[in-house]
């Protein structure tokens, strides 16, 4: 495959748009792989993505244990606890929302909007018998914390192995 150097060149509107530039660049990959000789090997499209739509967005979640309930904190700039939500069912816990931001700015000379809108959802596995009843959920500062209480575990011993060294083995004699 080449690709011209050129003004009128395909990639030129692209240019700035770096997404629609990797979803033009996974189509021709895609389009590669089909006609090859491994067409059950597939790289992840970008098509569904659309040519103008920015990738998904997807918060982090620290996941850790504190006092004996499994914590989850989210961070979600901007977003307010209408936006979101949390729910616990099937051995899951599910938080998802969606984000809207408009911003607009007006001077004597310009005038600049821009739109920011983006939603989201994650799935964490609960550890069987976590009790549902039992959830906490807090939104402080655009950030979500939920805690699930943990089941109690039987306390396990710990034994101490001593380790050995392997007994040498005898020289022939010669």
């Amino acid at each position: 495959m080449f690709i011209k150097k050129s003004a009128d060149s395909a990639l030129a509107p692209m240019a700035n748009n770096p997404f629609r530039l990797l979803s033009h660049v996974a189509s021709d990959f895609d389009r590669l792989l089909d006609e090859s000789a491994f067409p059950s090997f597939r790289w992840p499209s970008l098509r569904a993505m659309g040519a103008d739509n920015a990738a998904a967005w997807a918060p982090d979640i620290e996941l850790f244990e504190k006092d004996g309930r499994l914590v989850a904190r989210v961070d979600l700039p901007g977003m307010k606890k209408e936006d979101v939500s949390v729910e616990v069912a099937d051995g899951r816990m599910v938080i998802s929302g969606e984000r809207t931001q408009e911003k607009e700015e007006k001077a004597k000379h310009f005038y600049r909007t821009e739109r920011e809108y983006g939603a989201f959802y994650r799935t964490v596995p609960l550890p069987e018998g976590a009790k549902l009843d039992d959830v906490k959920a807090n939104f402080a500062n655009g950030v979500l914390e939920v805690s699930v209480p943990l089941p109690v575990q039987a306390e396990t011993k710990v034994k101490k192995v001593a380790i050995q060294e392997p007994a040498k083995a005898a020289k022939p004699a010669a």
